[in-house]
């Protein structure tokens, strides 16, 4: 008997990207009997909630549509715990894009292993004509084949299963994280509870930013964000690797796996890339810190 699956897509102003997203949910060969779609719209000023009722109204699926003025990731995530359905929650982000078998991968990963409390699939390049989405997409990829990289390195929400079991045994979502970082922390405490988090063979597409001051805006609200992390729990990250320096070898670095990956030259702009980014971080983080001090 195949389990109930939640999915659960939170939005803010993700308009130009969301009518994708869902219709890629649509299409999923998992049985739609099944299947829950669970929207949380976190105050879109765009049309993002005109976008969702349009099509809860041509899915056949259960639908349960919710909104709020913004509160944040972690209270928009906690909604979708809070009434899932399902045994499982499959997050999936406005800016994603989601084969067809990707619901069923994911659920039969986790029912063939029960100790598992968050799987994450793989990232896979889509766009591959614009630079600077290429550049943000490789290190994913390349982390992406190293199964062992999330006994380091948390995973984020998108195009993560839940255990709806393990969530709720760590109390869900921190509220106060309302920047990025409720994810991380999420995944924390559920692998402090005794859960796995391991790489399930699911994948999907992600769109990435296209231009330089989209990437810097974007890096510099993570770090903006990952302040607040890292005051309630140190031993998430350490923002000694978070510097342009670091970022600068570790883009040397990628260089190789980079180029067996898509065979293009724009792989030698990886450092300059990834210390970019990490400059940007670095704003951020010192911005959330000058915030929590004044």
């Amino acid at each position: 008997m195949k389990p109930k699956v939640t999915v659960g897509i939170c939005v803010r102003n993700g308009a130009s990207t969301l009518c994708e997203a869902i219709e890629s949910v649509m299409a999923q060969d998992y049985p739609h009997e099944l299947m829950e779609v669970i929207f949380v719209d976190d105050g879109s000023a765009d049309d993002s909630l005109s976008i969702i009722n349009e099509y809860a109204s041509k899915m056949d699926m259960k639908v349960k549509i919710f909104h709020h003025e913004w509160k944040g990731l972690g209270y928009s995530r906690n909604v979708v715990v809070n009434n899932a359905e399902g045994k499982y929650i499959v997050w999936v982000d406005s800016d994603m894009a989601l084969p067809n078998n990707f619901v069923r991968k994911h659920v039969e990963f986790m029912e063939a292993n029960p100790k598992v409390g968050i799987a994450k699939a793989r990232h896979s390049i889509k766009d591959m004509k614009n630079v600077v989405s290429v550049l943000e997409h490789i290190p994913f990829a390349i982390y992406d084949l190293k199964d062992n990289w999330l006994e380091s390195k948390l995973p984020g929400t998108g195009g993560a299963i839940y255990h709806v079991e393990a969530i709720h045994q760590v109390g869900g979502f921190d509220e106060k994280l309302q920047g990025t970082g409720e994810d991380q922390d999420a995944a924390f405490r559920v692998k402090m509870a005794g859960w796995l988090i391991k790489r399930s063979p699911a994948f999907f597409y992600e769109k990435r930013a296209q231009n330089w001051l989209d990437v810097w805006r974007k890096w510099v609200w993570y770090g903006f964000g990952d302040f607040a992390l890292y005051c309630k729990n140190r031993k998430i990250f350490s923002p000694l690797g978070m510097n342009p320096l670091t970022g600068l070898i570790r883009g040397l670095l990628f260089i190789p796996d980079a180029y067996r990956l898509v065979r293009r030259k724009i792989v030698l702009l990886l450092p300059f890339h990834l210390s970019f980014k990490m400059a940007a971080w670095c704003v951020g983080f010192t911005k959330g810190y000058k915030n929590r001090s004044e």
